[in-house]
């Protein structure tokens, strides 16, 4: 019997590894903090930031958290059914439908979170900052924020 068989439906992607240290009296102590996105390609998306002493257990806690915290996403087709702008922190996102066959037009850190959906036709311009945590974290409420219409 194959265990892993569930997982293996959820597409998973590593968007972010920062080695943070923390001072304490004995000296630093380092770890890395690891943002993954993960999603079913069928309108589930979720979004996990794991932290540990290595690469595999923190990507291990951020894909758990992302799994337990999935998203809904309305799609109208192949898109999303309307255009929205988001401000989360110094991020702000905007996506807009996109007529079929036009692709994921988007940068690196909303691509991941709009393909992880599985969203085939969209849109999108980052505004703000560059930081791909804030990036995915603003698309995330984006994407909660979408009404069927």
């Amino acid at each position: 019997m194959n265990q892993s068989k569930p997982d293996s439906e959820f597409f998973e992607r590593v968007v972010q590894v920062n080695r943070v240290s923390k001072k304490t009296k004995g000296g630093d102590r380092r770890s890395l903090s690891v943002l993954v996105v993960v999603g079913d390609r069928k309108g589930r998306v979720g979004v996990g930031l794991g932290k540990a002493a290595d690469v595999q257990s923190a990507v291990r806690k951020a894909t758990t958290y992302a799994k337990k915290h999935l998203i809904d996403v309305p799609l109208r087709g192949r898109t999303i059914p309307h255009q929205i702008l988001v401000k989360y922190g110094a991020a702000q996102v905007l996506l807009k439908p996109a007529p079929v066959g036009r692709g994921v037009i988007a940068g690196g850190a909303v691509r991941v979170v709009v393909e992880a959906a599985g969203i085939h036709d969209i849109v999108s311009k980052a505004l703000g900052t560059k930081n791909k945590a804030s990036n995915v974290y603003a698309t995330m409420e984006a994407l909660k924020k979408l009404r069927k219409v």
